[in-house]
């Protein structure tokens, strides 16, 4: 016997006959005599509408200001996962599966004061814990928790992973299975490459840089909170028949294993190729090369909440002026230059300039910690494609290229095929 987390995504549960499906899963392994708690989404689409609906009512009520409590917005967004909860245990209850649902608060999860993208604190599992080693199925509703001033408090987007992570290190449970409308993490995303392989194990941090980097499968506080607490996750699909062979194999059920990388006897070179669309590049020119430039730059964009990535300078020859090129997500292009332009006398730059529509691609894999040329590979492959480079960022695990917009699937091509990720 062993104690699960089960967390299904929006697409897993978006009408009655998918929480039945989903319903199935779950009694799947209560039967085999595990300890099951599960973490619901809300209804695909749910979210995004009771969003609006909050968007919406001060235009509608004539309100001079568009912006409300975000007190309130919790409130109101939170709602989505308790309708789901509800349902998933009334339909576990018809199937003889004796289970209840539990909000946020109920538990509680404990959380920070920040409205809309609270972090979690504490979870105080001991009554889940109680509840399932009598036999009850906990169905959560996830993205939510407990502020400090006893309002909901929701988690920022995809939360209901991190959710799951959370309490499955709060209950300590044996592993976390993520279910979602994909089978597995893969080496990149199979709409560009037909031949993308799911990978069987994934490294906590290769999984973090692919989440961080473009890849969809699930959200980055999550893979932060499993890695920090050792917590085995699957990502699996919710689309699988629930009865089919081998889907409860406790040991190796089918999908896709984020672990420690002791646990990876076999280590690839590159595990994967991931990329994020929307890129933007900023330039200022000519700057005085002195203490303190970088921090009169990026400081007052960080206070702005703006997101840079990529980090390239350049000194001239006789090192009084530098170039500093950085990236942001194109939608942040205008505020991050307005801001720019307002600390302008304090920065001391003579000219910005700025180009949006690239493409970062990413080369990620712990193996490349042992081994030499992995950079070099990507550079002459591209180079052979024709494809022209920008701006290059490397860690200890990861290589990061900026390329024009228009090249990017065959640079995610060119690169998945040129390190052998086609073959089985």
């Amino acid at each position: 016997m062993a104690r699960i987390v089960m967390k299904f995504g929006g697409t897993s549960v978006a009408d009655l006959d998918r929480i039945k499906n989903v319903a199935r899963h779950v009694k799947r392994e209560v039967d085999a005599g595990h300890e099951v708690a599960v973490v619901v989404s809300a209804m695909s689409g749910k979210t995004n509408e009771l969003v609006g609906w909050v968007q919406n009512t001060p235009k509608v009520v004539g309100a001079s200001s568009p912006f409300y409590d975000a007190r309130e917005y919790d409130a109101i967004v939170a709602s989505g996962e308790q309708v789901t909860s509800g349902l998933l245990a009334i339909a576990l209850q018809a199937m003889d599966v004796n289970a209840r649902s539990w909000q946020g608060w109920q538990i509680p999860i404990r959380t920070d004061n920040a409205h809309g993208a609270a972090r979690i604190l504490e979870i105080d599992g001991s009554e889940m814990i109680k509840r399932m080693g009598e036999g009850q199925v906990a169905v959560i509703a996830g993205f939510q928790g407990l502020g400090p001033d006893n309002r909901i408090a929701t988690l920022g987007r995809g939360g209901s992973d991190t959710s799951a992570v959370a309490i499955a290190a709060a209950v300590k449970a044996d592993r976390c299975d993520i279910y979602t409308d994909v089978d597995g993490v893969y080496t990149t995303d199979p709409r560009i490459v037909p031949q993308a392989r799911r990978l069987k194990k994934i490294a906590f941090e290769e999984m973090l840089e692919m989440a961080s980097l473009g890849a969809k499968v699930l959200q980055v506080r999550s893979v932060e909170l499993a890695m920090v607490h050792k917590v085995r996750t699957f990502v699996r699909s919710s689309f699988e028949d629930p009865d089919a062979p081998g889907m409860g194999d406790f040991l190796n059920p089918p999908g896709t294993l984020i672990c420690d990388e002791e646990e990876i006897v076999e280590q690839e070179v590159v595990t994967g190729i991931a990329y994020a669309k929307d890129e933007a590049q900023i330039s200022l020119r000519r700057l005085a090369d002195r203490p303190g430039v970088s921090a009169a730059i990026f400081g007052p964009l960080a206070e702005n909440h703006i997101n840079v990535d990529m980090i390239v300078q350049n000194i001239s020859e006789d090192g009084s002026k530098t170039d500093m090129t950085f990236t942001v997500p194109s939608g942040d292009v205008d505020k991050a230059i307005k801001v720019l332009g307002e600390h302008k006398d304090k920065i001391g730059y003579d000219v910005v300039q700025n180009e949006s529509g690239l493409v970062k691609v990413s080369v990620i894999g712990i193996g490349m910690r042992s081994h030499a040329g992995v950079a070099a590979t990507a550079f002459k492959a591209l180079a052979d494609k024709g494809i022209n480079i920008k701006a290059i960022t490397t860690s200890e695990i990861k290589i990061s290229i900026l390329i024009d917009g228009p090249y990017a699937e065959l640079a995610v091509r060119t690169l998945h095929s040129c390190y052998g990720l086609d073959k089985n």
